[in-house]
């Protein structure tokens, strides 16, 4: 199949790594509704395993080679969500060691099997975090930006990236790489989990004066970014950054959120110094700083290529909620 014909309509099973993680349960679940073919790559065999293509691997860093190859053999795309998620306040010895092995050498040895195997595309999830922490006004981050990742986590993305990038030089591998900010929905965990959290209980929020934009990406958003990648026609190699196209600021987002749970926000007017004031007395400032930053995403070029996202932020937000609350039912 010449490269001006895609992956539409090419035969082979898409291998989803990290397939029991937050996103890559939405990505099988969307799979197993519309028929797609894949093999699922997790740690734990999910309770209706059965079902579906399941390849147990307790780490893809150093799994065999063999195994590897089992896993991507007759694969036409392999979409690599597995790694070791940001974690605040990490109380691991060597965090980098462990972010090194989770997201370089696990991507590396993944891609040197897809290229052994000849699959056609290799779809990455990294995260804007690799540009930095924070955007200008009025100046999104763009794929070509250069990289300045700011902690362990960002640099081990960036560093996956390369390792990335070199497998598949001189290979058939389209190497495609998807950088992700903050992404939301069903499951989600981690920071946005406690936002919900302390927005559900109508806890008291000192954003009212902080005139930040941030963009966010609704998991639907980011599994049509996938299935559109996977499935262009026409070379999609390289980079491209996801988001939903509506960036808010962090008051708003409380707001939104609320009027989702339908709770009343409470959002208070604190000046930024002090609120940087009570962080540092906290050992939060850091945490603090990028709430109140801006981080903006330019996804501009995936709309032009792929169209654009099928879900809004209310549309995300609502979703997720409608989770949180079925959760909390239980």
């Amino acid at each position: 199949m010449s490269d001006e014909s895609g992956m539409g309509g090419e035969s082979g099973d898409v291998v989803v790594t990290g397939a029991d993680g937050f996103v890559g349960s939405a990505l099988v679940a969307h799979f197993v509704a519309t028929g797609r073919a894949f093999v699922a790559v997790g740690r734990r065999p999910p309770a209706d395993a059965a079902k579906i293509r399941y390849a147990e691997v307790e780490d893809l860093a150093t799994a065999s080679d063999a195994a590897l190859d089992a896993i991507v053999a007759g694969a036409a795309a392999v979409v690599h969500l597995a790694g070791r998620a940001h974690v605040l306040r990490d109380r691991a010895s060597d965090p980098a060691a462990l972010y090194q092995a989770a997201n370089v050498v696990a991507t590396e040895r993944v891609a040197a099997a897809a290229v052994r195997a000849g699959v056609r595309r290799f779809v990455f999830a990294s995260t804007i975090k690799v540009h930095g922490e924070e955007t200008l006004p009025g100046r999104p981050f763009r794929a070509d930006d250069p990289l300045d990742p700011q902690d362990a986590y960002a640099r081990s993305k960036a560093d996956a990236e390369q390792a990335l990038a070199a497998v598949a030089a001189g290979t058939s591998l389209e190497a495609i790489v998807v950088r992700l900010p903050l992404t939301y929905g069903p499951r989600v965990k981690g920071n946005f989990l406690t936002l919900l959290d302390a927005v559900a209980r109508c806890a008291r929020m000192p954003f009212g004066r902080i005139a930040n934009r941030r963009d966010l990406l609704y998991v639907g958003n980011l599994v049509h970014a996938i299935t559109g990648l996977l499935d262009a026609r026409g070379p999609v190699g390289g980079t491209w950054l996801a988001a939903d196209g509506e960036a808010v600021s962090t008051a708003d987002l409380v707001r939104r959120i609320a009027s989702a749970l339908e709770v009343p926000p409470r959002v208070m007017n604190l000046p930024a110094s002090l609120l940087m004031l009570a962080g540092g007395a906290l050992g939060r400032s850091a945490l603090l700083r990028r709430t109140m930053a801006s981080l903006e995403v330019d996804a501009s070029p995936l709309v032009r290529r792929i169209g654009p996202p099928p879900f809004t932020l209310d549309q995300g937000l609502a979703a997720t909620t409608a989770w949180w609350r079925l959760r909390h039912s239980i």
